[in-house]
């Protein structure tokens, strides 16, 4: 069995900042944009760079990610012998251990890997939203003759310590590092997704699982090892709409970009789709008393209230004299009479209170926008 290009997907984190929305469900399976989870990216990238062998790595609370992936049939990555794969943290060379960071879990599926002797791993992460044609990266890595590509983009330099950056030369090749430093010397950032050749990857991880004193981590062990051996390690440039929806914060803004046209992000482009795995529900029902305004409306929605610049997960219902602004409405959820909402992210299967009143303002510290839980 051989396959050029083996993706794995980092689907395993807690997700601890973005509060209850991952208090029974790992981070890449929450929703987003009304019918899809936030793994359908990564997974619908791939599909559509036509890499066919996605092994997803999960970890914490993985039910609802395990049974929402299923065989991968909606993601075109059902073909026998390859397609996706769910890969728990039990089955590794030592053996009854959770993944111990980003490299160990690699480390501990070399066998799964090696299965397909691919030329290349693709590392990517379950927690970000954007669009990519990987085979576009990979083919720069080629190109660079690289041993490693990290893929990277411009950040506003106010915002730079909070991500691992690099700095390049003319020709893009990394040569140095800084991780979430105070005071940055570049304002390119990793975003997180690692092209490898796949013979030098494995000597790595190797050599990596034989040191105690590393946290086999990609940003803080492996990669620097590999740069302080000069190894060729290059940046890919990426000029599209990336972010990683890590906190409330970023999670609802990412959302909010949906709804706005001067966001470079198209959802619906027909050239390179997302698919989920959400199945259709009943029509929408909007009562001729509603007013729903520049707001993203998914199946199985009823409303008699007001909706503005707001995204409505299925089966949301919306009684009368309900006002939503710049709301998330997740799966489920019960909106009563005379509820007053804005800015507020609201959980599955909650049932908001008759009356119910929130209006975040500009005092309000953005990690504190509400979240209602059942």
């Amino acid at each position: 069995m051989k396959t050029e290009t083996v993706a794995m997907l980092l689907a395993g984190g807690q997700g601890s900042r973005l509060g209850s929305l991952t208090f029974n469900n790992a981070k890449p399976a929450v929703l987003f944009g009304g019918k899809y989870r936030i793994i359908d990216f990564p997974l619908s990238n791939a599909m559509n760079s036509e890499i066919d062998t996605v092994g997803v790595l999960t970890q914490y609370r993985p039910y609802i990610l395990n049974t929402y992936i299923s065989d991968g049939r909606a993601w075109g990555l059902d073909k026998p012998g390859y397609g996706v794969s769910i890969l728990p943290p039990y089955e590794g060379r030592k053996g009854g251990r959770w993944y111990e960071g980003t490299a160990d879990a690699i480390a501990q599926n070399i066998d799964f890997i090696d299965r397909y002797d691919p030329e290349y791993v693709l590392i990517l992460s379950g927690d970000h939203i954007y669009q990519m044609d990987y085979s576009e990266l990979i083919d720069y890595h080629k190109e660079k003759k690289a041993q490693l590509t990290i893929a990277v983009m411009t950040v506003p330099w106010d915002d730079a310590s909070r991500y691992g950056l690099v700095e390049v030369n003319d020709d893009y090749r990394i040569i140095a590092f800084q991780e979430k430093p105070e005071h940055p010397r570049s304002n390119l950032a990793s975003m997180g997704i690692y092209v490898f050749n796949w013979k030098e990857l494995r000597a790595e991880l190797l050599a990596d699982m034989e040191d105690d004193n590393s946290a086999h981590d990609f940003g803080m062990n492996l990669i620097p090892t590999m740069h302080a051996k000069s190894m060729r390690i290059f940046a890919y440039p990426f000029q599209g709409y990336w972010r990683d929806v890590g906190t409330v914060q970023s999670y609802f803004d990412a959302n909010m970009d949906l709804l706005d046209d001067s966001v470079d992000f198209n959802i619906n482009d027909k050239n390179a789709p997302f698919f989920s795995n959400n199945f259709s529900r009943s029509p929408q029902f909007i009562s001729n008393n509603a007013k729903v305004k520049d707001s993203l409306i998914c199946d199985g929605c009823v409303i008699f209230g007001e909706v503005e610049h707001s995204i409505l997960s299925q089966d949301i219902f919306v009684d009368k004299n309900v006002v939503l602004k710049n709301c998330i409405v997740h799966t489920g959820a019960e909106i009563g009479d005379g509820a007053v909402l804005e800015n507020c992210i609201i959980g599955s299967y909650a049932k908001v209170p008759k009356d119910a009143r929130y209006i975040a303002d500009e005092r309000d510290n953005p990690n504190e926008i509400i979240v209602l839980n059942s």
